[in-house]
Order: structure tokens, then sequence, then C-alpha cells
């Protein structure tokens, strides 16, 4: 999605999924059980009048255990997007991990195989986008891409925060989703002012 001549490529906000947009409820299997955290749809209507582009990268393990079926997997999603246009929020795509740690995968967060999986669909340079979650492994697959990284404090956030300050993982430590898109979006007219 490149713009006429010599345009800038849209730049793009890499979200994860549990703990960031919808409540941490442990391992989502049911689409029934899923419920946005407040002000998440807000902040990804924000992002997108921003002109942002906006790809959810979620680690899904318990797939490749045989824990939750592809098609319960879909059907989350399919429920999480139908909230998210509920609300007059959209994103660009969700793209999920299905392997268990152990599988050694190159697309399971901190990897950076998703991120880069979107850039090529999308025609982004990672060093250009903002990746947010509420894990070390969201933060660190920012890093591996070279974009601006938040760790919210939702979800995992609370627990990652003494970690992520630590060893400097994020850029941002943030309360949440909604307080990331400020500083996103004050990032974004700056650079364009």
């Amino acid at each position: 999605m490149r713009g006429g001549r010599g345009a800038a490529p849209r730049r793009f906000v890499l979200l994860d999924r549990d703990g960031t947009i919808n409540e941490e409820v442990g391992h989502l299997a049911r689409s029934d059980d899923l419920r946005l955290i407040p002000g998440s749809a807000e902040a990804i209507r924000r992002l997108r009048t921003a002109g942002l582009g906006i790809v959810v990268v979620t680690n899904q393990a318990d797939v490749g255990r045989g824990l939750l079926a592809p098609e319960d997997l879909e059907s989350i999603h399919a429920r999480l997007l139908d909230m998210l246009a509920a609300e007059e929020a959209e994103v660009d795509a969700v793209l999920h991990c299905p392997h268990a740690p152990e599988d050694g995968c190159d697309c399971r967060k901190p990897a950076p195989g998703m991120a880069r999986a979107a850039a090529e669909r999308f025609g982004f340079d990672g060093t250009d986008a903002f990746v947010v979650g509420d894990h070390a492994g969201d933060v660190g697959l920012g890093r591996a891409i070279g974009a601006t990284t938040f760790l919210v404090l939702t979800g995992h956030g609370a627990e990652e925060a003494e970690r992520a300050r630590h060893e400097d993982l994020a850029d941002h430590v943030v309360p949440d989703l909604s307080t990331a898109a400020d500083i996103i979006t004050a990032l974004v007219e700056q650079e364009a002012g």
C-alpha cells in the first residue's frame, strides 16, 4: 500500500492481542469470553484516523498443542473484528503464530517472523513501525525489527514492567493502549510537522 511516486509508505502499528486489546483471561478458547479492554477500540480508531495501518500479531501456542482448534481461533478473531467494527475501529490484518515455544519457529514472538510477514504484505519498513504489547516478547519483536516499542501495563504488563525497565526493553512503558496511541499520534504529528 504505497502512495504515489515518491510518497512514503504508510506507517504501521503492530498490536498484541490478549492483554493489550482484549482482556487477559488465561488461555482464551471461546469467542464468548472475549472482552475488549476499555478504551482499546477508541485507541485503534485514533491510530487509524492518524493514517496508521494496524496489524494484530498474536502467539497462539494452544493451536500447536491441540488445545485450540484452528476454526475456534478463527471464530475468536472474527468476534474481535466485529467488536472493533461496532466501535468504528478497524485493523488491516490479524496474524498469529500457531506454534508452541519448543517448535523453534521464526514467527513466535519475540522472533520477527510475523512482523516481517506484515511488512512484506503491506509494504512498510519495520524501523518506521510501532509495536505495542503486554509481554517482553512483544517488545522483543519490536526490537528485532528496529521499531519503537511500548509495553502496556494491562494484561501481564504489570508483571513485565520491572524487567522491561531494568533491561531497557521498551522505549515506553505506559498504562494502556490508549496512552500508547496518544504518544504514537503525537510522534507521527511531530515528524510530519
